[in-house]
């Protein structure tokens, strides 16, 4: 990748390309449970800007800039109170709209409330998730109709996992399938695994074939293995501005979206919903022991009140991840438990942002390749023509996108194998769709 073409897909701030086209699209910004009625407001980043979040007296959502626009004193420190936001230095009140309510220090007759006016972001809520809408649009996109965000509260994991990186290099973990087979079961032999799953051609078969395609929300990849006279298939999607659909499940009863969202160039907050009745990926030997490091663990620190003081965990770069070199020789191919923090340590140990200069791409990173030049051509043509990026104003494509591992006869079409599957998938949320 060229320096421009880096600079285009790392940076993220306003006015950059890539934000811009971010801003196009209904971001996760923070979970419901992280804001309570008159409680504190929240410290958010999102895209290098610095927000707060709060819920006020009736219960709505609400996403400022954290300046006053009287004095720029941060209205993190303001009073939420009787369904606004009081600025603690002169006492100036805002709605979740960012309308200035009252201006406590100035006299009726001085008063311009009219003209005060704070920077909101429109926000909704569903599933547990407060969504906000960044651009410059007058009428908000539809909201993006992701078959996990669609699912039952009840029914629909969430988790979010900041990540000390460029969006683009956490992104691309895990779009590159190929490391799976090193990075979280390097260590497991074909003879571990439990014979009958099929994950166990991960193993078997190290180094498959790469399919890739361009799709209307973004790109898809296949990972081939042949298997008798069929072949095993991953298939998994990158879809528009920063969501991925892994594989690590039975595709039939896979439902998942991982958001890959920028808190601003260097740091990225991962924003996991799933179905709860998803199938298990392969987490056990053949014995019925469990295969160290495949485990999914989420040890965090408490949150604090700082601009990164969210959904940090305990295991980071400060203490090498708890790297376990005896485990490494032994049991483990990395010695690092759960495969999210598997991940993460080596997505943050390529620095904050990659020097793409140094990179040797190869045929396994077709994936990445495709879709680094699917976000830069789109980030580009937004910012030449202002029309609605992939995905923006058409949110039903993206129920078309289902992610996970199938088999197929070796001479049929990966993609044609992929809509037969679709059609004969679980559809608990009733919108799951196949080509016609």
């Amino acid at each position: 990748m060229n320096k421009a073409d880096s600079q285009l897909l790392t940076r993220v701030g306003p006015g950059t390309p890539t934000g811009n086209l971010m801003r196009e699209y209904w971001i996760p910004a923070v979970l419901s449970s992280e804001l309570k009625p008159d409680g504190s407001p929240v410290r958010l980043l999102l895209l290098g800007e610095k927000l707060i979040a709060f819920r006020d007296s009736s219960g709505r959502a609400a996403i400022l800039d954290h300046r006053c626009p009287h004095r720029c004193a941060s209205l993190f420190f303001g009073r939420n109170e009787q369904n606004g936001i009081r600025c603690v230095y002169h006492g100036w009140k805002f709605d979740a709209d960012g309308n200035c309510v009252d201006q406590a220090n100035l006299p009726p007759h001085e008063q311009f409330k009219d003209k005060a006016k704070a920077k909101a972001y429109r926000t909704c809520e569903r599933n547990g998730v407060v969504w906000t809408y960044m651009g410059a649009a007058k009428m908000p996109p539809p909201m993006p109709l992701l078959e996990a965000a669609l699912l039952p509260e009840a029914e629909t994991r969430i988790v979010m996992v900041q990540r000390e990186c460029n969006w683009l290099q956490a992104i691309e973990g895990e779009i590159d399938t190929s490391h799976f087979s090193f990075l979280h079961v390097g260590g497991v032999r074909p003879e571990d695994v439990q014979p009958d799953h099929p994950g166990r051609y991960n193993v078997l078969i190290r180094a498959p074939e790469f399919h890739v395609a361009d799709t209307d929300w973004g790109t898809m990849y296949g990972a081939q293995r042949p298997v008798g006279d069929d072949i095993y298939w991953r298939v998994a999607h990158y879809l528009f501005p920063f969501w991925t659909m892994v594989p690590n499940g039975a595709f039939s009863e896979h439902i998942v979206a991982r958001a890959w969202v920028p808190m601003d160039d260097t740091h990225t907050m991962f924003v996991h919903m799933s179905w709860t009745r998803n199938s298990v990926g392969m987490q056990k030997r053949a014995d019925g022991t469990p295969i160290p490091g495949l485990q999914t663990v989420f040890d965090f620190v408490p949150n604090t009140t700082d601009w990164y003081g969210r959904w940090r965990l305990a295991a980071n770069a400060s203490n090498d991840y708890m790297i376990d070199r005896d485990k490494q020789a032994t049991q483990s191919f990395t010695g690092i438990h759960g495969i999210h923090l598997q991940d993460q340590a080596i997505t943050e140990s390529m620095g904050p942002i990659v020097d793409h200069s140094w990179e040797n791409l190869a045929p396994s990173d077709l994936m990445i390749a495709r879709t680094r030049r699917r976000i830069a051509g789109a980030a580009r043509k937004f910012a030449k023509d202002g029309k609605p990026p992939p995905g923006a104003n058409d949110p039903k494509l993206y129920l078309r996108a289902r992610s996970g591992d199938f088999f197929a006869p070796k001479d049929k079409d990966w993609r044609a194998a992929y809509e037969d599957e679709l059609r004969r998938s679980a559809n608990p949320t009733g919108q799951l769709q196949a080509a016609e």
